[in-house]
């Protein structure tokens, strides 16, 4: 669905959450947005042959209140991609990125995703193409190189090609991608990080936006590079520990967050689940990216464990949440008085 927008352009890049397969679904992306009203969204990665072929209503559905958010796209079609990136324009998005980063074998068997990291040329012709059909940002998101290349070369070769083709900004995630020998998990880890690279090229590119990707775990670990680099972007930390979103506003654009805690977020996400259950979606669709709530704290096990056992059951509703969320308050209420009775 399309609503009104809370920004445009390019506004709002400081902080983003990476886009994520299987994870940050509109479900997810929805409960992210109580925790933080300017973090910049993005959806997982959609096919241009799944748009163009397949359920194009559902693939591209979301819910107002995510803006800013961006579509992903893999492809290397550069037709295809200016019609992907249409439709992403018309549907109300506020930005679409194209994929250059992802290792999966089902990108490299489709010739798209870190591949593109040899072929600054295509990858320039797509984004021009893009550029052409919309007036939306057209992003990238790349690595610093692939297999056996030298990021040096091949990293400031591709950034040449995407922004002499109008890239509006590049996300780099600070690693190669070896799509041989290594999986995509470890894709994530193995490789080096090269943060000093990504600001050597932002120091080449002073006015084109840079955003800093890969091995960032913290905020505190990530707001220095806000010093030399646009902004920063963090995936499996905030999926997993998604409270840290809650301090997104106050460290990165100095306002107040849209909710004390994650108890208050998550009766303001319950009208939500509520809409999504009467149309038939299963709770754990959703409360499965709420798992990581509450992690170290009291009654976090005994949450996790009873949204997996009971969100899954036929008919499941609010109160297995509500039932969920009681455990916490009841660990921490019994560790409160414990520790004052200790005292």
């Amino acid at each position: 669905m399309t609503g009104a927008k809370t920004t445009t352009g390019i506004e709002n890049i400081r902080f983003s959450v990476a886009p994520m397969m299987d994870w940050t679904d509109k479900h997810c992306r929805a409960f992210h947005r109580l925790l933080s009203r300017r973090a910049r969204l993005y959806t997982e990665m959609v096919t241009t042959g799944a748009l163009i072929h397949g359920p194009r209503a559902r693939l591209l559905d979301y819910n107002a209140q995510e803006h800013p958010v961006a579509l992903q796209l893999g492809g290397s079609n550069p037709a295809d991609l200016a019609f992907c990136a249409r439709l992403a324009e018309d549907m109300g998005y506020d930005e679409v990125n194209l994929n250059c980063g992802c290792p999966s074998d089902r990108v490299q068997n489709g010739a798209f995703g870190a591949c593109l990291m040899a072929e600054p040329a295509l990858v320039g012709a797509c984004v021009a193409a893009m550029k052409a059909a919309v007036k939306i940002p057209v992003t990238v998101k790349c690595r610093i190189g692939i297999d056996e290349q030298d990021p040096e070369i091949a990293l400031r070769a591709f950034v040449a090609a995407s922004l002499e083709a109008g890239a509006d900004f590049l996300i780099i995630h600070a690693r190669k991608a070896w799509l041989k020998g290594l999986s995509p998990k470890e894709n994530r880890d193995i490789p080096p990080l090269d943060y000093a690279l990504v600001h050597q090229i932002k120091g080449e590119n002073p006015h084109i936006p840079i955003i800093l990707n890969g091995g960032l775990t913290t905020l505190a670990q990530s707001l220095p590079h806000l010093a030399q680099l646009d902004g920063v972007m963090l995936g499996r930390a905030a999926y997993h520990n998604p409270e840290l979103l809650l301090e997104v506003d106050p460290l990165f654009y100095g306002e107040a967050a849209p909710h004390s805690d994650a108890f208050s977020a998550l009766e303001a996400y319950e009208p939500y689940i509520a809409a999504e259950l009467a149309k038939g979606v299963r709770l754990h669709d959703i409360t499965r990216h709420l798992l990581g709530l509450f992690t170290g704290r009291p009654g976090a096990r005994a949450f996790r464990r009873h949204l997996a056992v009971e969100a899954p059951r036929h008919g499941a509703g609010l109160d297995v949440l509500r039932e969920a969320v009681d455990l916490v308050k009841t660990a921490g209420e019994f560790m409160a008085r414990d520790t004052t009775a200790a005292a």
